[in-house]
């Protein structure tokens, strides 16, 4: 179990209270890393790691079977997810608290107008589950935003690296503008041809593509 950003120890304490077999803690906070330093003490299913958890490979902390639990800040939230997602296969679970709006862009269907980016490169490789809500009187102190848990199970089958590196280029031009055609939008890419290729109308928008018509896409650039 990797936790990253948990807290003042709250979580750790109920981490280390579930049948998990050892918890390994990745606090930047000196605070918050000292008080789990005092819960390490005499308990060997606990590590702290005092460190950035953005300049970590969290993978290689601990054996599988691995989940990450965390407790995200805000302004980190969104590029450790898409670290994490562009390994999804080392993960058996990811529990992760964003801000409500992240975690509504990461559940969204398409034709929403949270539908994103975000929503695209999250399902396609995990199914994903808004598991609660919070309000900002359960923080002390308290955020100005509600918060929102996501739970995201890796599926099965994770696309090759190339593939993978593809769907972020896709999703960056589709979603950089957001009111131009795809044919505009995606026009760096191969535009018109790509889109003819993939079966898709050249005048759609990309908050209309399903996951599958984004997979396809992804596939056509990554196959050159």
């Amino acid at each position: 179990m990797v936790e990253v950003g948990p807290g003042p120890g709250g979580l750790t304490r109920a981490l280390l209270d579930s049948p998990c077999a050892d918890v390994t803690a990745i606090e930047i906070d000196r605070r918050a890393a000292a008080a789990i330093a005092e819960l390490a003490e005499g308990e060997p299913r606990l590590r702290l790691v005092a460190a950035d958890a953005t300049e970590l490979d969290a993978a290689t902390l601990v054996p599988p079977p691995r989940q990450v639990i965390a407790n995200l800040p805000y302004n980190v939230g969104t590029r450790l997810l898409i670290g994490w997602l562009r390994h999804a296969a080392s993960w058996e679970r990811l529990t992760l608290m964003f801000q409500q709006e992240v975690a509504e862009r990461l559940c969204a269907a398409p034709g929403s107008g949270a539908y994103g980016r975000l929503s695209v490169l999250a399902q396609w490789t995990c199914a994903t589950h808004l598991a609660l809500r919070l309000p900002p009187r359960a923080f002390v102190p308290a955020p100005a935003v509600y918060s929102a848990v996501v739970v995201l199970t890796p599926h099965a089958e994770q696309p090759p690296p190339a593939r993978l590196a593809a769907m972020e280029r896709v999703t960056e031009a589709a979603f950089g503008q957001r009111r131009k055609m795809l044919r505009g939008a995606l026009r760096p890419l191969g535009g018109a041809e790509l889109l003819d290729r993939a079966g898709i109308a050249p005048d759609r928008r990309a908050e209309t593509l399903s996951i599958a018509e984004f997979d396809r896409l992804a596939r056509f650039v990554a196959s050159g």
